[in-house]
């Protein structure tokens, strides 16, 4: 199985850096939207393909850009919300990091899909979970994804991507190694 991550385009909470990090739900801005639009020509999203999303409203419009023409399945998952890295304990996560709740994603997406890997999922952020318990939790999701047909593609936050990037064996990563505004790389045979 291949695995492209894709970093959600420039959002709303970075306008003003750092003084809108607070703001809850942040969307992309028109200029999100543009390098979303940009990124399309380089990625193919095809039917069979899976997308796993972070049930954050910047990577929810991030999909709803790249699947435009209904290709490719969406499943939300908050095991690919927002993570901090490099992992702080001490770290208060910022309003701009908070998900959706479920009863919000049924809510605003209900033709959209969840995928339910542990009963906690969603009261649990994964944004300062314990090493142990995110690599617990990730692995199972990391499974599920193995066995769907079709190319994966995640689309989620710097942090998290940098944190799975690991899981999956890439060493000595670093905040300047961050995809950055609709970046994107694929590993493969995962």
């Amino acid at each position: 199985m291949d695995i492209t991550f894709i970093r959600h385009g420039h959002a709303e909470h970075l306008l003003n850096y750092p003084s809108e990090l607070n703001r809850l739900h942040p969307g992309l801005t028109a200029q999100g939207k543009e390098q979303i639009k940009a990124l399309c020509k380089l990625i193919q999203v095809k039917p069979d393909d899976t997308i796993v999303v972070s049930p954050t409203k910047r990577t929810l419009e991030t999909v709803e850009l790249l699947t435009s023409s209904a290709r490719g399945r969406v499943m939300i998952s908050p095991l690919v919300g927002p993570r901090m890295f490099p992992q702080d304990s001490s770290y208060t996560p910022l309003g701009c990091d908070q998900i959706y709740s479920r009863a919000e994603v049924g809510r605003l997406y209900p033709d959209r899909q969840i995928i339910d890997v542990s009963v906690n999922d969603w009261e649990e952020s994964i944004n300062q979970m314990h090493a142990r318990r995110f690599t617990l939790l990730a692995e199972s999701l990391l499974a599920w994804c193995r066995k769907q047909k079709g190319h994966i593609f995640m689309v989620s936050h710097d942090g998290t991507i940098t944190n799975y990037r690991m899981l999956l064996g890439e060493q000595g990563l670093t905040r300047n190694d961050f995809l950055g505004e609709a970046g994107y790389c694929t590993i493969r045979n995962v």
